[in-house]
């Protein structure tokens, strides 16, 4: 007789296709990721219609899949976990019907998961998490602040007041002519420029733990439509590395102030944005300088995968929280309302 938990979970809530088998919310089996990008690239973004159709055509390969590498039955599972949302509604409701229709087939339980907690418990794929910790989420949707007591306990003490940072880069990358996704490329053209620019640090010196970031993607359209109205070159470099400069140095500030007000000397960085390698730099130089346990996923836990999902969907199971057929598609869900 085994104790093992043997999940396989599901995530389609953007323009990845993922599934994926996860053992005592650790332990990978398989993780199958069938990305969207090049179809999207010709958009400059994602296209919700698009992102749809592409998730029925690969959402059965993807399960079947995660159970071939696995080489695991559908009766040695022990549930059926799926993303609930936040995300785009038509993308979400492919894997939560693909994963409804699984679970009542195979008569198991099915576990919905909040997409950000999914980010949360990638760093969990690695190593156990020690609390209390914060945890700071950057991603395309989402830049917050979250306060963790113990699992699933999520509080959040801060977040962005309009552009979430994923969202900046992209925007930035597109007046810069980068194309999509613009996050890397950005990311790419700072490693050869210079903060010559010294764009604004939104909120940075007020006691808030929010975020903002419209006025520094205003501040570099600005500059750059300047530049073009008098016929000068810009140097993309060094607009990149002073963009980065700014986002780094408001990211940085706000989660040390946190960590301090609250005490805590655990950190995780969560979220696609966490792959960016100057905010990875930064944050390392910062917890070693501070005496803080950091953990950051690696890159292929940052973006959206389904073994995040199964991680989170652990802890959910064991706290019996579980979902019925009348499931359904939530493409805003506040994260404190999965907290226990």
């Amino acid at each position: 007789m085994t104790n093992n938990i043997t999940i396989l979970a599901v995530e389609t809530s953007c323009d990845e296709t993922a599934a994926s088998v996860i053992r005592n919310g650790h332990e990978i089996l398989s993780n199958v990721v069938v990305s969207q990008i090049d179809s999207h690239k010709r958009f400059g973004g994602v296209v919700p219609e698009v992102a749809s159709r592409h998730h029925v055509e690969a959402i059965t390969y993807v399960i079947d899949q995660a159970l071939k590498e696995a080489e695991l039955k559908p009766s040695e599972l022990t549930a059926v976990a799926v993303t609930e949302g936040p995300g785009l509604i038509g993308a979400l409701l492919i894997g939560i019907n693909a994963a409804k229709t699984f679970a009542f087939v195979h008569d198991l339980p099915l576990i919905p998961v909040h997409h950000i907690a999914g980010h949360i418990y990638a760093a969990q794929l690695e190593k156990p998490l020690e609390f209390p910790l914060i945890s700071l989420v950057i991603s395309g949707g989402h830049t917050e602040l979250i306060y963790m007591k113990d699992h699933m306990s999520f509080e959040i003490i801060g977040e962005t007041r309009d552009d979430a940072v994923g969202e900046a880069f992209d925007k930035v990358a597109r007046v810069i002519d980068l194309p999509y996704p613009g996050g890397p490329h950005i990311d790419k053209l700072a490693q050869t420029g210079q903060d010559t620019f010294n764009f604004p640090r939104g909120l940075m010196k007020e006691k808030t733990f929010d975020f903002s970031f419209s006025g520094l993607k205003s501040a570099v359209i600005n500059k750059l439509h300047n530049y073009r109205q008098k016929g000068e070159e810009i140097n993309k470099n060094d607009v990149a590395a002073s963009f980065q400069a700014s986002v780094t140095d408001v990211l940085t500030a706000k989660t040390l102030q946190a960590l301090k007000q609250y005490d805590v000397n655990h950190l995780i960085i969560a979220g696609g944005v966490a792959g960016n390698s100057e905010i990875r730099r930064r944050f390392k130089i910062l917890c070693e300088e501070e005496n803080i346990n950091l953990q950051i996923p690696e890159l292929k836990f940052c973006t959206d995968n389904a073994a995040m999902i199964g991680a989170a969907a652990y802890h959910l199971y064991k706290k019996n929280h579980l979902a019925d057929l009348k499931l359904n598609g939530r493409n805003f869900i506040d994260i404190e309302e999965y907290a226990f």
